[in-house]
C-alpha cells in the first residue's frame, strides 16, 4: 500500500496509540478530585504542554477540541460575537470549517469580505489592504491551503492589520502546517490558530484552539471545564495521543518530504503529458496538486486504489458535495483543469521506491484513461 493522502488524515504513530492504551488505564473524570481524577488531569497538562511547544506558545493558552473544525468554528464564532463590530474578512479559499460559520454569520447581519487570490492561490494583500478598516472585528485565513499547500503570507496580513485594523483579531487555521512548517505564534503575531490532531499521526475526534490576545465568546458551554472556554469532559485518550504525536515531532522529516515531492513532480512532468501544477513558488512540501488533462480525476483515483494507491480528488471533508473544487474555481483554472485534478500528500512513512512505484502507476493509469476516454 502506498497511501498518498495525508492531507485528510495520516496513520497514528505507535507513540500515540502507546498513550492511548496508558490514558485508558486513567480513566477517571479529569474533574474529579480522587487519584485516577489527579491522573487523568496530569495527563491533560502534559500533553497540553507538548502541543504548546511545537508552536512556541505558553500551555495555558491551549485549549482543547473535538478537531480542527471545532477549532475554527469556535474561533470565528467566538471573535465575531464577543465584538460590537459586524466587519468579519477572510478568503475564498478557507476550509468549509471557516467558510460555512462565516456564511452563516452574515446571515446574521455581519458584513463579509471574502478576498481573492491569484492564479498560484495566494491571497491578494492589495484587496484585503482596501477591505480592511477600523470596524473589522475578524480577519480568519488558512495557513497551507488543504488542497493545493499554497502558503499563504500569513507575516504580512498580520501587518496589514496591524496599520488598517489594529483592533481587529487574526485567526490562522494551520491545521495542515502545524508540526509540518515553522510555526512560532509570537513570530507569525496570530490571535487564535486552529490544530488538529489527526493530521499528524495522532488520533481522529482531537484538535486544540491557541487563545492569545483578545476576548473571544465560549461556543460550548455548561460544566465550565478548560476555564469556562470549552466545556464538556475532556478527550483524554485523544488528547494523550496528540501530546504524544507532537513530543515524537521530527522537523528534519521537511527536507526527506520535499525531496519526495519533487522527485513525484518532477517524473510526472518528464513523463506524462498534458498535466498542469496547481499551486505556488511558496508551497509546503507536504502537498501537490495536480490536473491530468483530459481525464476525469475521480477515475484517476479508483484505478490507483485498484493498484492499493491512495489519492485524493478535493478536501475530504468536502468530498461528499458533487461540485467543484471551490479552491481551483477561485484561482482561476478551467472546468477541464478542475474536473483532472488530484491531491497527492505525504507523511514521513513514506520512501523513496514509493515515488517511483507511484509514478509509474500514474503513468499507466492515465494512459489506459486517456485512451478509453478518446
Amino acid at each position: 500500500m502506498i497511501y498518498l493522502d495525508n492531507a485528510a488524515t495520516t496513520k497514528p504513530c505507535r507513540e500515540a496509540v502507546d498513550a492511548v492504551m496508558n490514558a485508558c488505564a486513567e480513566f477517571g473524570n479529569p474533574s474529579s478530585l480522587h487519584r485516577l481524577g489527579l491522573g487523568a488531569e496530569k495527563i491533560i497538562k502534559n500533553a497540553k504542554k507538548s502541543v504548546a511547544d511545537l508552536m512556541g506558545a505558553a500551555p495555558e493558552n491551549i485549549y482543547f477540541t473535538s478537531g480542527g473544525t471545532e477549532a475554527n468554528n469556535m474561533a470565528i464564532f467566538g471573535a465575531a460575537r464577543a465584538s460590537r463590530k459586524k466587519h468579519i474578512i477572510t478568503t475564498k479559499i478557507e476550509h468549509p470549517s471557516v467558510l460555512e460559520p462565516f456564511r452563516r454569520l452574515e446571515r446574521e447581519g455581519f458584513f463579509v469580505d471574502y478576498i481573492g487570490v491569484d492564479a498560484q492561490g495566494t491571497v491578494n494583500l492589495d484587496e484585503l489592504y482596501k477591505r480592511l478598516d477600523s470596524d473589522a472585528a475578524l480577519v480568519s485565513m488558512m495557513h497551507v491551503n488543504d488542497e493545493t499547500g499554497t502558503v499563504q503570507p500569513v507575516e504580512e496580513v498580520r501587518q496589514i492589520i496591524k496599520e488598517r485594523a489594529p483592533d481587529a483579531l487574526f485567526h490562522i487555521d494551520a491545521v495542515q502546517s502545524y508540526a509540518k512548517l515553522p510555526l512560532q505564534v509570537k513570530k507569525l503575531g496570530a490571535d487564535l490558530i486552529s490544530v488538529s490532531a489527526h493530521k499528524i499521526n495522532a488520533l481522529k475526534g482531537c484538535g486544540a484552539l491557541y487563545i492569545g490576545q483578545g476576548r473571544i465568546e465560549p461556543l460550548i458551554i455548561g460544566g465550565g471545564q478548560q476555564k469556562n472556554m470549552r466545556s464538556g469532559t475532556e478527550n483524554v485518550t485523544g488528547i494523550a495521543a496528540f501530546g504524544a504525536a507532537a513530543r515524537v515531532h521530527k522537523a528534519d522529516n521537511r527536507e526527506r518530504i520535499a525531496e519526495l515531492r519533487k522527485r513525484l513532480k518532477d517524473g510526472i512532468f518528464e513523463r506524462i503529458p498534458d498535466v498542469k501544477y496547481n499551486g505556488g513558488e511558496s508551497f509546503s512540501p507536504y502537498v501537490l496538486n495536480v490536473s491530468f488533462l483530459g481525464i476525469k480525476a475521480e477515475i484517476l483515483l479508483h484505478s490507483l486504489e485498484a493498484r492499493r494507491i491512495y489519492v485524493s480528488t478535493v478536501s475530504a471533508c468536502s468530498s461528499n458535495k458533487p461540485m467543484p473544487s471551490h479552491v481551483l474555481s477561485a484561482m482561476g483554472c478551467t472546468p477541464k483543469e478542475i474536473e483532472g485534478a488530484i491531491r497527492m500528500s505525504f507523511d514521513n512513512t513514506l520512501a523513496e521506491p514509493d515515488i517511483e512505484l507511484a509514478l509509474c502507476a500514474l503513468c499507466d493509469e492515465v494512459a489506459k484513461i486517456r485512451k478509453y476516454m478518446r
